[in-house]
């Protein structure tokens, strides 16, 4: 399931206002929502597995998450990476068609998916938000596939900074929670093919690359370019 980032959110419950309205009819439902089972996760520590039947959906309030489907030839695809505010697990098969692992120690709260769909059959607001988030997680994944249709790497990679980027309010300096093979699973590129093209952004002074896990956009303009 790709990432459902709705508003931003913090430890204490959050109250709904004008601009945040109709989406977070559905952080208003959390609010009061429960910690999930075995929450906080431990790094590398599983929400649920892909082919579990689908009970919860979480909302992620601390720490970073994957999702990711493993093929049938044995790789890995990752389809998205959660945040804090992000939902997982809105599917609508019976079944998990990914499996969800913390990247760090992530707390959550969750809330059973018969009663959120018990809930969206009176209350129009809560349906519509739904709704909403089904519409968004199209778009993210239609954004994921032209990363993917990208023909060249220097092109896939810009474009996932500048996604992440887009998702943490475009700031200058971005902290990427996943490893270099999380990237790369993503992108559809081996992890020596990330890193190669990581150094020569750097190289050619577009980002700086301070740590496998910290990156600074020098040039925001010309990384678009590139993705044009």
């Amino acid at each position: 399931m790709t990432a459902l980032r709705i508003c931003d959110i913090t430890e204490q419950p959050i109250a709904t206002t004008p601009a945040e309205t109709p989406d977070c009819h559905l952080c208003a439902v959390f609010a009061n929502a429960s910690a999930a089972p075995r929450s906080p996760f431990a790094p590398g520590e599983q929400l649920f597995r892909q082919g579990d039947p689908v009970r919860l959906v979480y909302r992620v309030l601390k720490g970073a998450a994957v999702s990711y489907r493993l093929l049938s030839d044995g790789r890995r695809q990752v389809t998205g990476f959660h945040l804090p505010g992000d939902f997982v697990g809105l599917e609508a098969g019976v079944e998990h068609a990914t499996t969800a692992e913390a990247l760090s120690t992530v707390h959550a709260s969750a809330i059973e998916r018969s009663e959120l769909a018990d809930r969206a059959a009176t209350d129009i607001g809560l349906a519509r938000a739904l709704w909403q988030i089904t519409v968004r997680a199209v778009h993210r994944s239609e954004d994921h596939a032209l990363i993917l249709a990208r023909q060249g790497a220097t092109e896939r990679v810009a474009a996932f900074l500048l996604d992440f980027a887009e998702r943490q309010g475009h700031p200058e300096f971005i902290d990427l929670p996943m490893t270099r093979q999380d990237i790369a699973d993503h992108v559809g590129l081996t992890i020596h093919t990330v890193s190669r093209t990581l150094s020569q952004l750097q190289t050619e002074g577009l980002i700086e690359a301070r740590s496998t896990r910290h990156v600074r956009l020098l040039q925001r303009d010309r990384l678009e370019c590139i993705c044009a």
